[in-house]
């Protein structure tokens, strides 16, 4: 499974480094150009994206001991994503003043303050996006942590469960164990008894022998 990560990180690593580079260049290219480049990185985005949801997903099937490595990995790269969309969205509205400029002409460069405007909105949109991002995250830890408390304890139930099972088969296997020595106790004590009493009976037979002897004679 591990294996499967590491090839979706080196196709996430590639993406985003191609992504990076073509919004880089987005702002220098001609209109049409433009268009076409905006596009692609739309869907490489979307693209990006589906392999963090592999990755993910992947990293939910690692188990709780060996997780945590990954997590922050993910985390990591949840963080270049919302860059790479943030930096997309900030040449997207340079490219949309652009174009704006250019069907204006001069009447154009009468729209600062909207630009300024319109940029304090978007900032303002980032960071309620990333608080949602961040509250997401937490969220993804907060059942992560709870999932693997659930497994600990299941874990420990089984553990518990065992460990009963054992306790009766002792207590069973004692039970027998006592049984038999208890036997064995009767049985020894009964022969005892026998042989003492065999030896009252060889030591009054002769007792008798000597007696009727003596009085023979």
């Amino acid at each position: 499974m591990s294996s499967d990560f590491e090839g979706y990180e080196q196709d996430f690593a590639v993406l985003t480094a191609e992504i990076t580079g073509k919004i880089a260049r987005v702002p220098r290219l001609p209109p049409d150009e433009k268009k076409q480049m905006v596009a692609n990185v739309e869907k490489q985005l979307e693209e990006a994206k589906e392999l963090l949801e592999q990755m993910d997903l992947e990293v939910r099937e690692i188990p709780p001991q060996s997780r945590g490595m990954y997590s922050n990995r993910m985390r990591s790269y949840k963080q270049e994503m919302g860059k790479l969309e943030t930096d997309f969205k900030r040449s997207r509205i340079a490219y949309s003043d652009e174009v704006r400029n250019e069907l204006l002409g001069d009447d154009g460069n009468s729209s600062e303050h909207q630009r300024a405007h319109l940029l304090d909105n978007t900032e303002r949109l980032e960071r309620s996006s990333q608080r949602l991002e961040a509250g997401y995250q937490l969220a993804v830890e907060t059942e992560q942590i709870g999932q693997e408390m659930l497994e600990n304890l299941s874990h420990d139930r089984e553990k518990i469960q065992r460990a009963r099972e054992r306790l009766r088969e002792t207590d069973a296997n004692l039970g027998k164990s006592s049984r038999i020595l208890t036997g064995m106790l009767r049985r020894i004590i009964q022969n005892r008894i026998l042989v003492v009493i065999l030896g009252i009976i060889v030591v009054i037979t002769i007792l008798m022998a000597i007696v009727f002897s003596f009085r023979r004679h």
